[in-house]
């Protein structure tokens, strides 16, 4: 995320963001009993934040056992040449495709893909190997489905 300022933030953002990360669905009223601020003070900050773009958005998390995709994999993929519209294009595309990090290494991109079965997996796998080699993982189980950002590892 090269090119982005970053906001100053102080306890009480931090102690909203991790309530936030926490629960999303917290009312004003909730939110600012747990930070120990008014509701109003609390609304001001959680716009603010918003504003500066550290909050980008609040989002169910889903099961994807739960709604039928039980193959979950990781795919890295080696892009040749620099004309990446079709990898975009792509993505755009395929919902299976859960996400997609541009990184360094010898591969180009690691992409988190999540499919009813082993058969949809080959499909999504075939479009993507259309662009370059890849390497596709299965993952077996989540350790760490997801973290939240804190003020200990933004390092304050």
């Amino acid at each position: 995320m090269s090119g982005e300022s970053t906001a100053t933030l102080d306890a009480l953002d931090w102690a909203i963001l991790e309530e936030l990360q926490r629960d999303a669905r917290s009312s004003y009223a909730e939110l600012a009993r747990r930070v120990a601020l008014s509701p109003s003070a609390v609304t001001d900050r959680v716009r603010r934040l918003e504003a500066l773009g550290v909050i980008t958005g609040y989002h169910a998390a889903i099961n994807p056992v739960r709604v039928g995709l039980t193959i979950q994999a990781i795919v890295r993929l080696k892009y040749p040449g620099t004309a990446h519209q079709p990898l975009h294009q792509l993505i755009a595309q395929r919902p299976e495709i859960l996400q997609c990090h541009r990184v360094t290494g010898d591969e180009c991109y690691v992409i988190r893909i999540a499919t009813r079965d082993v058969a949809h997996l080959e499909q999504v796998v075939d479009e993507l190997a259309r662009l370059g080699s890849l390497t596709t993982n299965v993952v077996y189980s989540t350790l760490l489905p997801r973290r939240a950002v804190t003020r200990t590892s933004a390092g304050g």
